[in-house]
């Protein structure tokens, strides 16, 4: 969900995501999750990201990525943010806040949605699960989580709700990956076939009390698991020694970032900004133009969907294994400047060359034939239709 920049990648595959460093004039203070340890004792090469040191590999990229497309993969995603709602009106304050129809989630399932500025721009898109008849559990991005949380406090001003940032009191891990279900199984007494895709439980994992979801961010089946910190180390360890004997891996940032782009899932800095609307993106569908409370946006949303978009992304597909990457300019048949990459990588799964852009209509049917200038050099791609990856259910 944060934004990850691919560098130039060796023959094997990209080096990795790399943060953006913060200038001096706006210093941002290196945090460690309560797993820093684990991660130093199994070899993880760590970045800089959003203000956290985070585990950028362990040992291979490619064979992290390979372990969550047919095993399992263990992520730690600490640094992202979680902003709890209560009261008798937390689903009313979120649905003037946030694009979706929060107040219609069920206790107990989660919603993907979007904050989105007056003007429609995205602020960040989020994961709201109804954790209670009146409380609701907002998780943001690690760059954007401060700029929500003072956001969704703004915007509750009027109703019977408390907005609070809870993020230092949450750990949180992912399981991801076909063998996630047999992994966790053995862990918690929740029968895992029972639930749903994008539905949480309150529940014990090897001893633990949990939030346990049906969620994830690699196109894979998978678990994410809301910890206490002091609990995440046990819970992290019980875990590896479940996932032995499915061959299961840690896995850092560089492998999450080329499994979403598989999966076409956009990244927010990337596939979607400020500059942006949902529409933009494809993600229109998340947009509740209908639903009764007025939300921040409304309007200018209202409009996009009536007048149609000037740019909207694509999946790129190239014949070779020359990356475009982030920023790289998007060429019609005659050479002109039709759009820009977002995001791009040589597929591990695939093992050629994906990446989504924005272009102009006329240019987003799939089949049409475009170029991409890595380099000063034309490399031709062809539009396809997203996701690029998609797993057998």
């Amino acid at each position: 969900m944060d934004r990850v920049i691919l560098l130039s990648g060796s023959p094997t595959g990209p080096v990795g995501p790399v943060a953006v460093p913060a200038t001096r004039e706006d210093p941002v203070e290196t945090r460690r999750t309560p797993l820093h340890a684990e991660h130093e004792a199994l070899g993880a090469q760590f970045t800089d990201f959003a203000g956290w040191r985070m585990p950028l590999r362990y040992d291979s990229e490619l064979a992290e990525h390979h372990a969550v497309r047919t095993s399992a993969g263990l992520f730690d995603l600490t640094h992202m943010g979680e902003i709890v709602l209560t009261g008798p009106e937390a689903g009313r304050a979120l649905d003037r806040a946030l694009v979706g129809n929060a107040s219609a989630i069920g206790v107990g399932r989660a919603r993907y949605t979007m904050i989105c500025q007056a003007d429609g721009g995205v602020i960040d898109d989020l994961i709201v699960y109804r954790t209670g008849e009146q409380e609701y559990l907002v998780v943001a991005n690690a760059s954007n989580a401060a700029v929500v949380s003072a956001a969704l406090v703004e915007r509750a001003e009027g109703f019977d709700t408390t907005v609070e940032d809870k993020s230092v009191d949450y750990a949180l891990l992912a399981v991801q990956g076909p063998a996630s279900t047999a992994i966790l199984s053995g862990l918690t007494a929740t029968d895992l076939a029972a639930v749903k895709y994008y539905a949480s439980y309150p529940t014990e994992v090897a001893g633990r009390p949990a939030l346990l979801a049906r969620t994830g961010y690699t196109g894979e089946d998978g678990f994410e698991l809301f910890l206490a910190p002091a609990d995440a180390p046990h819970v992290w360890q019980a875990l590896l020694a479940a996932g032995k004997p499915h061959d299961l891996r840690p896995a850092g940032l560089g492998c999450r970032d080329t499994l979403r782009l598989e999966a076409g899932m956009p990244l927010y800095g990337n596939e979607l900004s400020a500059d942006r609307t949902p529409f933009h993106a494809n993600l229109g569908r998340v947009v509740k133009l209908d639903k009764p409370e007025d939300f921040v946006g409304r309007d200018a949303l209202a409009r996009v969907a009536e007048q149609g978009v000037d740019a909207r992304l694509v999946g790129l597909k190239t014949t070779s294994r020359r990356a475009p990457r982030h920023g790289y300019p998007v060429l019609d048949a005659s050479g002109s400047p039709i759009g820009e990459v977002t995001s791009g990588a040589l597929s591990p799964t695939l093992g050629y060359s994906v990446a989504m852009a924005y272009v102009t209509p006329g240019h987003t049917e799939p089949g049409t034939e475009l170029a991409v200038d890595i380099r000063g050099k034309q490399e031709p791609v062809e539009v396809v239709a997203l996701p690029f990856y998609k797993r057998n259910s």
